[in-house]
C-alpha cells in the first residue's frame, strides 16, 4: 500500500460498529432529556488513564456524574444492572480525577444513571435514575 493509499484509508475510515452508534445515540438523548429537566450541561466523555465518565452536568449546587445505558432489549435486565460494584469503583475513581482537574473543590456530587430504551434504531423511551450509586469506599468520607 502507498503512501496516497493509507492516507484514504485513513481518512475514509469504516462504519462505527453498532453498538457505538447506539451509545452515542443514548448519550445524545440522555443529554437532551437532563437539559430538559434543568441540569446544566458540562461535559461529555470525560476520561482519564482510569475510565470515562459519559456525562457531567450541574443540578443547583450539585456536581453530576452520569452514566448512560443504551439497549435495544431489556430481555435479561435492566440496562441499569450493567453497573456493578466493579463499574462504580471505576466510575468513583474517574469523578475523583475530574475533580482534581477541578483543583478539588467543596462541592456535593453525586452518580445517575440514564437508561435509554431503542426501538428500532429510534429512542423509546428514557428514564433518569438520580442518585442511583454513593462514591464507593474507601474513596468516600465517613
Amino acid at each position: 500500500m502507498n503512501l496516497l493509499e493509507k492516507i484514504k484509508a485513513r481518512f475514509a475510515g469504516k462504519a462505527k460498529p453498532e453498538h457505538l452508534r447506539r451509545g452515542e445515540l443514548g448519550e445524545r438523548a440522555a443529554k437532551r432529556h437532563l437539559q430538559k429537566l434543568g441540569l446544566k450541561f458540562l461535559a461529555a466523555n470525560f476520561r482519564s488513564a482510569r475510565g470515562e465518565i459519559d456525562l457531567v452536568f450541574r443540578d443547583g449546587d450539585c456536581l453530576v456524574f452520569i452514566e448512560v445505558k443504551t439497549r435495544s432489549s431489556e430481555g435479561w435486565s435492566r440496562p441499569a444492572a450493567a453497573v456493578d460494584a466493579r463499574k462504580q469503583r471505576l466510575l468513583s475513581q474517574t469523578a475523583l480525577d475530574y475533580l482534581r482537574l477541578l483543583k478539588n473543590p467543596e462541592v456535593k456530587i453525586r452518580f445517575d444513571i440514564v437508561e435509554v430504551l431503542l426501538a428500532d434504531g429510534d429512542v423509546r423511551e428514557i428514564r433518569h435514575l438520580p442518585n442511583t450509586f454513593s462514591l464507593s469506599k474507601p474513596y468516600r468520607y465517613g
